[in-house]
């Protein structure tokens, strides 16, 4: 009788044992799975808004390229992508070190609000002109361009397909007597404006025949960095925003 009394007891401390780690192992696979899916929301996903032109306007004096930066964190949580790190695309002259746009933005791949791609990678983003389609607001709202005759006049819209960069087509800072990058982006009086890059890739006419008019970079210089200035040749002071995660 004390033997089986014995057996009975040896087998509930053995299920007892059974169980504890069968939770051990389900509190494991658990934290395993809630690691995964936070590393998840932390890179690009397919799809996923990870470029926009800003739906805000601003003029040169944006705080800086952390306050341009915290611009594109706003607006992309705002429209549901604020897990996502965000960089503006601005070039800075940062006292004679220069701070390169495209080293700010990471590797892509990009999509925009429509969930379409814009560049898989850094080479495919230079390789592309300015698209209407693609180069959109955070809301999915196409900018005013050439491509739809927006001049401002006989009741038409004002044309802002100039998006302030300070960079070049390739993504490097441009500054020099003819250009600026607004004090790195904390003057709204200095002039000449900075480089800009055309959201629908056209000049005057849609015209596509040079790369003044077709990059979406930097095309030319904007006539200053007030309001004023900025909307004197087409734009609207708005920003590129891309995610810069990998």
């Amino acid at each position: 009788m004390t033997k089986h009394i014995s057996s009975i007891f040896d087998l509930s401390w053995a299920s007892r044992a059974v169980l504890v780690c069968a939770a051990a192992c389900s509190f494991l696979a658990c934290s395993d799975s809630d690691d995964d899916e936070s590393e998840s929301t932390s890179a690009l996903q397919p799809g996923e808004l990870s470029f926009f032109v800003t739906s805000s306007k601003h003029d040169g004096n944006v705080g800086g390229l952390t306050g341009a930066d915290e611009i594109c964190q706003d607006l992309a949580d705002d429209a549901g992508a604020g897990d996502l790190t965000w960089r503006a695309y601005l070039s800075a002259g940062n006292s004679g070190q220069p701070i390169n746009a495209r080293d700010r933005i990471g590797t892509g791949p990009w999509y925009n609000a429509d969930g379409a791609l814009l560049a898989a990678n850094l080479t495919d983003l230079y390789a592309i002109n300015g698209n209407a389609d693609l180069f959109i607001t955070e809301k999915g709202e196409k900018v005013n361009g050439q491509w739809n005759s927006s001049n401002g006049m006989n009741g038409a819209p004002a044309n802002e397909h100039d998006v302030m960069t300070g960079t070049d087509p390739t993504g490097n800072l441009l500054m020099n007597d003819m250009v600026t990058t607004c004090n790195d982006w904390t003057s709204n009086v200095l002039t000449p404006g900075p480089q800009v890059g055309h959201t629908d890739g056209m000049g005057p006419g849609m015209d596509q025949s040079t790369i003044n008019f077709t990059s979406w970079s930097g095309g030319h210089a904007a006539q200053g960095c007030s309001t004023a200035d900025l909307a004197a040749r087409g734009g609207g002071g708005r920003l590129y925003c891309f995610a810069a995660n990998e």
